[in-house]
């Protein structure tokens, strides 16, 4: 069973995983910039009291240039519970004096300035290593070579992690609040702006067999987004009722077509059963039964072929197809027609520029071809020409074209001659012995192929039919 999706929960969720993903990053990096901030101003404090400790160290009273440090004024540690602690090397003597709290095997070798994070018991410690840092404690008259320091000095990371995590809870806290925020605002709008679309829901579900009409909301007309839904909806109507129409039109016309030839054969059965004939006049009606018969065949075999070239367009059907030559079936077309033209006095002219091969049945291609010469020699004068031609551009479709001099098609007509059934001009009415469902087969069997049937009138006098049959990569 399919589950049902929400538009409204995917923009609710789209919109949370946006803030979400907003947030986290907005933590990183305020949780980041904090870190950064705050151990810079450490690494400065600790430069600043590597400075004070190098101001305690001092030049003995004599000429010797011996330095002594004075652990009197000692700076405090900020940290009472974790201190400060410290080391002051010189140049000649070496390591000078380290605090009494200077871990025991600690050893920092040397090497230039820089900071860098140190491990205690599970304390976080920040050390720091100031270099070349002058004796300052020199009195005049003293002539001996200066010394430099090399501070070493560490201090605790605790408060940094402590002001690191607050920053983090409070840019998390208001991440969180402007998370609800949004989401209620998101859902206000999207209830919105989804309103014209349940509106236009509301206005399509009154739309029905007998009422195809769909009133339009004006927030549907003035949403731009909903515009091109709401003009799909609008053609997809008219196609539905267009073919319920013709589906109605169908069934009355092949009712009719029905009923003639049986209403005849049921009279004239009645009239042989009505009194006592002879031989020759059952003979007769007997005869005359068998062609409305046949004529009740015919219609039910077009009813048949038309049903199963529409249901194979649309995919209910699977066929076999092979790869034919399209100018053959047109001049096999040509010949099988040419009775009915020669009895019209009516010529057929075949114009072809070498084999067009598509897959396809050849039967499907006669029976279109055959349709559209015997509209063509039907409608031409007596004397006149039909011409045919058997065309293809490199790469494109292959064009069948079918041009007769008759009559021609009235303009209001040209849209419906596809249509079953449909006859628009009296002088293509059934006196020309066919039921109106050549043309709509015609249209079914080319549409099957993937292609289009078209016609017009000529420019001159007549009208033209143009096939177009995409070849596929056949050639």
């Amino acid at each position: 069973m399919l589950r049902s999706k929400s538009i409204k929960g995917r923009l609710i969720a789209t919109v949370v995983i946006f803030q979400a993903l907003l947030a986290a990053g907005l933590l990183f990096a305020g949780v980041f910039y904090t870190h950064r901030r705050l151990v810079a101003a450490l690494d400065a404090g600790l430069q600043a009291r590597a400075m004070s400790v190098a101001a305690l160290v001092r030049y003995t009273e004599d000429a010797s240039g011996n330095l002594y440090f004075d652990d009197s004024l000692v700076p405090r540690s900020l940290d009472p519970d974790h201190p400060d602690f410290f080391e002051v090397w010189t140049e000649r003597s070496g390591l000078l004096t380290r605090s009494p709290n200077w871990p025991a095997g600690l050893e920092i070798p040397a090497g230039p300035d820089h900071h860098w994070n140190l491990t205690l018991g599970n304390v976080p410690y920040r050390v720091s290593r100031v270099s070349h840092v002058p004796v300052l404690d020199r009195e005049e008259g003293q002539f001996f070579q200066p010394q430099a320091l090399t501070i070493v000095y560490a201090s605790p990371l605790i408060r940094v992690q402590e002001q690191t995590w607050a920053a983090g809870v409070f840019i998390a806290v208001a991440s969180l609040i402007l998370l609800g925020a949004t989401v209620l605002l998101s859902l206000y709008g999207i209830r919105r702006g989804l309103l014209p679309l349940q509106r236009l829901a509301a206005q399509a579900a009154l739309v029905s067999a007998r009422n195809w009409e769909l009133p339009m909301p004006a927030e549907a007309e003035q949403t731009t987004e909903l515009r091109p839904l709401t003009d799909s909806m609008i053609a997809m109507l008219e196609r539905l009722e267009r073919s319920f129409v013709q589906q109605r039109e169908f069934m009355g016309n092949a009712a009719h077509e029905l009923k003639t030839p049986v209403a005849v054969l049921k009279s004239t059965l009645q009239s042989l059963l009505h009194r006592p004939r002879n031989s020759e006049e059952y003979r007769a009606g007997v005869q005359e039964s068998l062609e409305d018969l046949e004529r009740l065949e015919r219609l039910l075999q077009w009813m048949l072929r038309l049903a199963r070239a529409e249901q194979w367009a649309h995919g209910a059907l699977r066929r076999d197809l092979e790869l034919i030559d399209i100018t053959a079936t047109c001049e096999e077309a040509v010949e099988r027609i040419r009775g009915l033209a020669q009895s019209r006095h009516t010529s057929i002219h075949l114009a072809t520029n070498g084999k067009v091969l598509l897959r396809a049945d050849p039967e499907d291609l006669q029976l279109v071809w055959l349709n559209l010469l015997e509209n063509a020699v039907r409608y031409s004068p007596e004397g006149g020409v039909v011409e045919v031609a058997v065309t293809r551009k490199d790469g494109g479709p292959a064009r069948i074209i079918f041009q007769d001099h008759g009559i021609g098609i009235r303009p209001e007509d040209l849209p419906h001659i596809f249509e079953r059934f449909y006859r628009g001009d009296p002088s293509r009415t059934r006196a020309t012995g066919g039921f109106g469902l050549g043309l709509a087969i015609a249209k079914a069997l080319v549409e099957a192929y993937g292609g289009t049937i078209t016609a017009e009138n000529a420019p001159t006098q007549g009208t033209r039919v143009t096939v177009e049959l995409p070849l596929n990569g056949s050639n």
